[in-house]
């Protein structure tokens, strides 16, 4: 394992930002970040990159965990249980399942990443999140270097959110997943979003797995910024969840406000909707930047420093508390 001195992390995130670490390791194996681990006693883990926001210029050490490798375990009756390294590329391993013909994960194609990176964010995606389809996660104890495996229910899995997120942050480095897939009897989730509607346009009635991926494939294309292209994260802030009461207020000066209902006491709005209501849709402030077809995604225009990006999330932040008294929780990961 060679550790590298002074090195830029702009290829190493999606938004671009051209932060500098200090000492970068390329991680392998569990034998390299064991030793890697030992050898500091403070470390930032990098995987894909697709979920941070670098602001400050300096990284001290970065471990990038580059855990390869994708294992069919077991079947039973419609299930098939698959354990996928952390280093695995999120899409790729969706196509995966879907040549596989393994259902499960179709919704969530395209979303960028590594798979390392799923359980913390609990990713979703048009009706359908991750949790659902996680069965354990695979863990390295900072403090112990000793492997200990989450069972589901014990990742306190919320809405963009779990153990690994708050709790247990910088106390475990997730080194693997464990899928429950479907291997038959498919259960597809296609009334959400577009999907239904992308579906017809393209004459299909009786959609299989990959039907759908495509689907939820050509929907992003056409309303998301390719990070290749310009620099993003994707979607920068949380759908907010408020009150019935509250949307009901809301509801009278914007009758069209669009809205899922969570429960009976409570409504989740739509954070791009808001944004552009508040007219920041499309503006650009010196290299940073809300795309002009997504409002929820943040760009990076060419030479944007983190802290700009962060400065115009946080102007957003307080239009939104102001016009519509709602807190905007940022997804992404800001360091």
């Amino acid at each position: 394992m060679n550790i590298q001195k002074n090195i830029s992390l702009k290829p190493f995130n999606t938004f671009g930002i051209d932060a500098i670490a200090q000492q970068f390791a390329e991680v392998l194996s569990m034998d390299e970040l064991k030793e890697v681990i030992q050898k500091t006693p403070s470390f930032f883990i990098l995987g894909g990159g697709s979920n941070i926001l670098f602001t400050k210029e300096r990284v001290p050490f970065v471990i990038h965990l580059n855990l390869k490798g994708i294992n069919i375990l077991n079947y039973s009756d419609d299930d098939v249980f698959v354990k996928v390294s952390a280093g695995e590329e999120w899409h790729s391993f969706v196509l995966w399942c879907i040549e596989n013909d393994f259902g499960g994960l179709e919704n969530l194609s395209l979303i960028p990443g590594n798979v390392g990176a799923s359980p913390i964010q609990n990713i979703g995606a048009y009706g359908v999140e991750v949790k659902d389809i996680i069965d354990e996660v695979e863990t390295l104890e900072i403090l112990t270097l000793q492997k200990k495996v989450f069972f589901n229910s014990e990742c306190k899995f919320g809405y963009r959110d779990s153990i690994f997120k708050k709790d247990l942050k910088g106390k475990y480095i997730i080194t693997a997943v464990i899928f429950k897939l479907k291997h038959k009897n498919h259960q597809l989730h296609v009334d959400y979003g577009s999907i239904n509607e992308e579906l017809i346009k393209n004459n299909i009635s009786n959609p299989a797995i990959k039907d759908i991926s495509n689907a939820v494939i050509a929907i992003r294309e056409s309303k998301l910024p390719n990070p290749s292209a310009i620099g993003n994260g994707g979607s920068f802030f949380k759908n907010p969840i408020i009150s019935t009461q509250h949307f009901q207020e809301l509801q009278q000066k914007y009758p069209t406000i669009p809205h899922y209902s969570v429960s009976e006491t409570e409504v989740k709005i739509p954070a791009g909707w808001l944004i552009e209501q508040a007219g920041f849709k499309g503006i650009k402030k010196g290299n940073a930047g809300v795309h002009s077809k997504q409002a929820l995604v943040l760009v990076n225009y060419g030479n944007a420093t983190g802290a700009e990006i962060l400065s115009l999330a946080t102007e957003i932040q307080i239009a939104i508390k102001e016009i519509f008294d709602i807190n905007l929780e940022i997804e992404v990961n800001i360091f």
